[in-house]
């Protein structure tokens, strides 16, 4: 027929199987991994042909249970799981260096320790996470952290601290990239953003009580004592933390709707129903090979890792070295514990403003580019500034705070632009394993004999920087032209959706009905 339109492709599998013209069936594809749908499904199992009316009082009321219930626990555990990785920068200025003996390189390997474990573990915790109850999977794995970190009290040497280290790295492992499965399961798209940069915020939170703790800790033994080094303090007190709050996580945190007891039997359908419109299910415990190839070949994933990589090899420098950095400044050990804390309150306004806006505007990628941005100046004031400006240098620093933003984002979108759970997993295993990757080259670039100054650590990070821009806007390009291509597939006039599509566990490239977050 003259007015018949031809299919535009969106992947190599629809590209080779258009809508049927005489059916207007959805792509053979579609039909063909439609036998195994998301755990949603059962929630409509004996309501078939029912409608779920979502009025907005509604919906606002299940917003507001689920943040009172879910979100609070996610803050506070990914405050501790920052906090408990930086307890080494501060005892690395409260002893802990004399004490197990560190020479030349150690304190550096001890840093990137940590993301040897987390690199080597990252991908079988992302499979544990799809195919075990999730919540009480990640609370085994944040009780186990708390235990690892109060072993570091423990360590009489180099070798010890290692393993310990490398341990930590294994169970800290599953924290975010299960944290993003809770947000994509229990919010909307255009909520996503927002709850991310909220949870993720409380690293600058854990930055200024990890500061104000450690500085108490090091004045009151100074002054008064104690029959344990101040750095096994900090240890003890962040590790025995973390497993009472991994304790009430486990009772209070649900895998799913399905079984959240503070949810009505009704309530629990309409909080799936209300994310119905992400086109992405709560979760396949059943792992897919062909997601799992598409995720390998999917721009998209090289793209976010990419930007991981090259990122956080910025972080794994500050984060291990912040303490040190700020001594360099012309401050003491013990005011560098203290005046780290400013810091963590320019990461807080800056994720939660990055977020708000990027949710509100639509765009996330391109308003979370102003954090690099003002990161980028930051640096540059410390490069630039004469070692006797000792205000101006720290002010530098407190600017390099806001980096995360577009980490975050991206993170964010982990959550809502990729579909398919195993696909889902398996690139947020990509993302945070080049994640590892950067964090543990970061402290490699810290050398001894470039203190006070650091100078080719400090230029290698705006470098870093600068290309994580170029990144971010390929990442924004990408997603816009496949909206318009899934537009067009749409606008044919033979096509149609299956009904509960989006429980059918499909993929972000095989279905047409799925569109991507700017």
């Amino acid at each position: 027929m003259a007015d018949e339109k031809t299919p535009m492709p969106l992947s190599p599998d629809l590209e080779n199987d258009p809508v049927s013209k005489e059916s207007g069936a959805p792509p053979e594809n579609v039909l063909k991994h439609a036998n195994d749908a998301d755990e949603a499904m059962k929630a409509f199992e004996g309501h078939e042909g029912e409608v779920l009316v979502m009025d907005e009082a509604t919906n606002k009321r299940l917003l507001r249970k689920i943040d009172l219930n879910i979100l609070p626990l996610l803050c506070v555990i990914y405050g501790l799981n920052y906090l408990d990785k930086t307890t080494l920068s501060y005892a690395s200025v409260m002893g802990i260096k004399k004490d197990i003996n560190l020479v030349g390189d150690d304190y550096q390997w001890l840093g990137s320790m940590f993301y040897f474990g987390y690199l080597a573990w990252e991908y079988p915790t992302n499979r544990l996470l799809q195919r075990l109850p999730l919540a009480k999977y990640s609370s085994f794995c944040i009780i186990m952290w708390g235990l690892v970190l109060c072993c570091m009290a423990a360590v009489k040497n180099y070798s010890g601290a290692l393993a310990v280290r490398f341990f930590l790295g294994i169970f800290e492992s599953a924290v975010t990239p299960g944290f993003a499965l809770f947000t994509s399961q229990w919010y909307t798209k255009k909520e996503q953003g927002t709850r991310i940069g909220i949870w993720f915020s409380f690293n600058g939170f854990a930055q200024i009580f990890g500061g104000l703790v450690a500085y108490g800790i090091a004045v009151g033994t100074a002054r008064h004592g104690s029959s344990i080094a101040p750095w096994k303090i900090i240890f003890l007190v962040t590790g025995l933390l973390t497993v009472a709050i991994g304790c009430l996580f486990l009772f209070f945190v649900p895998d799913n709707q399905l079984n959240a007891r503070w949810l009505s039997k009704e309530d629990r359908r309409l909080a799936i129903e209300r994310v119905r419109i992400n086109q992405q299910g709560i979760g396949n415990k059943h792992f897919k090979l062909y997601q799992l190839k598409e995720a390998l070949l999917d721009p998209l994933t090289w793209a976010f890792a990419f930007y991981a990589c090259t990122a956080d090899i910025p972080n794994g420098g500050i984060s291990n070295f912040f303490s040190q950095l700020i001594v360099s400044f012309g401050y003491t050990a013990e005011q560098s514990l203290l005046y780290g804390t400013p810091g963590g309150v320019i990461e807080i306004v800056s994720l939660i403003t990055s977020g708000y806006l990027g949710d509100r505007f639509g765009n996330r990628i391109l308003i979370s580019t102003s954090g690099l941005i003002i990161s980028i100046i930051g640096m540059i004031l410390i490069v630039a500034l004469p070692l006797s400006n000792d205000g101006g240098r720290l002010a530098g620093y407190y600017l390099t705070q806001s980096s995360p933003t577009a980490f975050v984002a991206l993170l964010s979108l982990v959550s809502s632009n990729v579909a398919g759970y195993t696909k889902k997993t398996t690139v947020a295993a990509i993302y945070l394993m080049s994640y590892c990757a950067g964090n543990i080259i970061g402290p490699q670039t810290f050398r001894p004999k470039d203190a006070p100054r650091y100078v080719p650590a400090e230029i290698t990070i705006i470098c870093c920087w600068a290309a994580c821009l170029v990144d971010l806007v390929f990442i924004w390009w990408y997603c816009k032209r496949q909206n318009n291509k899934k537009a067009v597939f749409r606008a044919q006039l033979h096509y149609r959706k299956l009904e509960n599509q989006e429980w059918l566990d499909l993929t972000d490239r095989e279905n047409p009905e799925f569109v991507y977050t700017l």
